[in-house]
């Protein structure tokens, strides 16, 4: 009888065998939990669907509301984005682009790195993941950089989609600026996108935020929520001019600095700074909140 056909029980090689004598390969940590495998259950995950379908819907809404409005232009106080967003696909673009980057944007780089972490603890799946083993940092440094991904793919889809509605609706035009000065529709392309890559950098601090906040609660929304309400009551305050030069060091002060690539000659001043101060805010909660996750008790 060969030793396929023998009962389990009195093979060679069967399974008390194996527990004494062969044991299972030594785990890799630096394998676990790849890139791929986060990212396809962060895609599967509906509250990143909704996101991106939102995006996307972002700038037909606002063109529907363009259609539904009226023929009123600002001749008598000058014209603003506003009145210049209809004009061609560019001027929609920005129009867009500053109407979504203090709230809507930050909502969703709070969301994809603040309910990144929290949400696994919520589940009670975290300390599972820990176990497998998955290093500590390793798994942050993976649910970091998906959520980074995730986020730069939907700041850089939110311009694509606007200046594809734009042409469409307005034709493919030049870009006017409020103070008059215009841009052909080519340079305008690379001006708004340019402007998009700022406004992600500038959220860096947000997506930093939220991470620590996110590995510091069992509570997604509050992460989200912590981020979120964090720049609003930043960008409250800037608007209190007596504070004069603390308001440079709010981290929203240079939100919409990129307005400078509206002009002929861009003056990159402001947007310097801008970068500069996003860097630092986020370098420090990023710090933060890997010194936070390493040392954490994870009970849950």
């Amino acid at each position: 009888m060969s030793d396929d056909e023998r009962p389990l029980s009195t093979r060679r090689g069967h399974v008390g065998d194996l527990v004494a004598g062969d044991s299972a390969p030594p785990a890799r940590p630096g394998r676990t939990l790849p890139l791929r495998t986060e990212l396809v259950r962060q895609l599967e995950r509906r509250r990143t669907q909704v996101a991106f379908a939102l995006v996307v819907a972002m700038p037909v809404i606002l063109w529907a509301a363009f259609s539904l409005g009226s023929d009123d232009d600002g001749a008598a106080s000058g014209p603003n984005l506003v009145d210049l967003a209809s004009g061609s696909a560019a001027n929609f673009a920005v129009f867009t682009l500053f109407a979504s980057a203090s709230f809507l944007l930050v909502v969703l780089v709070a969301l994809f790195f603040g309910d990144t972490v929290a949400s696994e603890a919520s589940w009670s799946s975290l300390r599972y993941l820990l176990a497998i083993p998955v290093p500590r940092a390793r798994l942050l440094r993976q649910k970091a950089v998906v959520a980074g991904f995730l986020s730069v793919a939907a700041l850089l889809l939110l311009p694509v989609a606007s200046l594809a509605v734009g042409a469409l609706a307005y034709g493919a035009g030049d870009l006017v600026s409020p103070i008059g000065e215009s841009l052909p529709f080519p340079t305008a392309v690379g001006r708004v996108m340019l402007g998009a890559v700022y406004v992600i950098v500038q959220l860096g601090w947000v997506a930093g935020l939220a991470l620590l906040l996110s590995v510091s609660t069992d509570a997604p929304l509050g992460a989200v929520g912590g981020a979120v309400m964090t720049s609003i009551v930043s960008q409250i305050i800037d608007q209190i001019e007596d504070l004069g030069v603390i308001r440079n060091f709010l981290p929203t002060h240079y939100g919409d600095a990129w307005s400078a690539l509206l002009a002929r000659d861009v003056d990159w001043t402001d947007m310097t700074y801008g970068v500069f101060s996003a860097v630092c805010y986020a370098a420090a909660f990023l710090g933060l909140a890997a010194w936070r996750f390493t040392r954490k008790d994870i009970t849950s």
